[in-house]
């Protein structure tokens, strides 16, 4: 069986291990959640919103979910209005690592449980549902590193600055580099998490150094897809490696299609029911056994494709 296949199974096992998380003990109303995201304009960040709403709906827990926007004061301002409304937990996708940390420090004082699912805050949460950043910046920079026989010039796309995901995948990416001081990162930066920017990006790139470039790092698929397309567009990508990170629909489809390299899967689906069921267990003072959960990335090639395609 396949690792995902396993990790799904225990994943499950552990959050089927309550009956009916959203029901009180007592028979009376349902657990209420919160939740702010830190943008439903990313297709990563609406899965795992997909999936805290479909295991809400399952379980009888009530969810609001708002959009952040990408905005930290936004997100504030969101959980200042759940502590009003004195919803029973509160679950938090950080906008930026210090300017969303009031956020979880509100919500503390409140004497409301809140849980971070996907990226982090300087503030400590009472949970944490999510992955090592570091190691999806890792397992992409090896998988270009391999590509490229250890050396080569590449750009770095990188995240939305200040954000938890940026800032780890960035150390890890640079960590591999430092073993291989053959590739040379010709430039970086950022595209904010968003495709349409990445694509400029991309094309600057493109006119700056032309065919110098051998290999594109992105920090999430939206940004990696927007890169791909322009270099299909200059008739580029037969000579470029291009590897990014979250396994979003697209990307898993060009991975099949051999037009993108790589990319390294992140388990929305198990990130966003592992931050609900932690936040009711919290609510209820039920006993958890790990406040943090880190759900590993896996690398994806067309090689191992099938086993991740629906």
């Amino acid at each position: 069986m396949k690792f995902c296949s396993i990790f799904s199974l225990l994943i499950t096992g552990y959050l089927l291990s309550g009956c009916n998380p959203g029901a009180n003990q007592d028979g009376g109303k349902s657990i209420v959640v919160g939740a702010s995201m830190l943008s439903l304009q990313s297709e990563f960040v609406v899965n795992v919103k997909d999936a805290m709403e479909n295991y809400a709906g399952e379980n009888g827990v009530k969810l609001i979910v708002n959009d952040a926007q990408r905005t930290a004061d936004k997100q504030v301002q969101q959980i200042e209005t759940f502590i009003s409304q004195k919803v029973d937990a509160i679950i938090l996708n950080p906008c930026e690592v210090e300017a969303s940390s009031p956020a979880v420090e509100k919500a503390k004082a409140a004497g409301i449980p809140v849980i971070n699912v996907n990226s982090e805050t300087s503030a400590t949460p009472d949970g944490f549902v999510g992955s090592d950043d570091e190691e999806s910046g890792t397992i992409a920079m090896e998988q270009i590193a391999k590509l490229l026989g250890g050396k080569g010039n590449i750009v770095i796309i990188d995240g939305y600055m200040g954000q938890a995901a940026q800032i780890k995948r960035a150390i890890g990416a640079k960590r591999i580099l430092e073993k291989y001081p053959d590739i040379n990162v010709l430039a970086e930066q950022t595209a904010e998490w968003d495709r349409a920017k990445a694509m400029s990006l991309m094309e600057n790139w493109i006119q700056s150094y032309g065919d110098k470039i051998n290999a594109v790092f992105a920090h999430n698929d939206e940004m990696g897809m927007g890169a791909l397309q322009a270099l299909e567009q200059a008739k580029l990508k037969d000579k470029v490696v291009v590897v990014s990170i979250d396994a979003i629909a697209d990307a898993l489809q060009a991975v099949k299609d051999g037009r993108l390299d790589a990319t390294v899967y992140q388990d929305a689906k198990g990130q966003g029911e592992g931050a609900v069921d932690m936040a009711v267990k919290l609510a209820r003072k039920e006993p958890v056994e790990n406040k943090s959960v880190f759900i590993p990335f896996q690398l994806v090639t067309k090689e191992n494709i099938a086993s991740f395609l629906k």
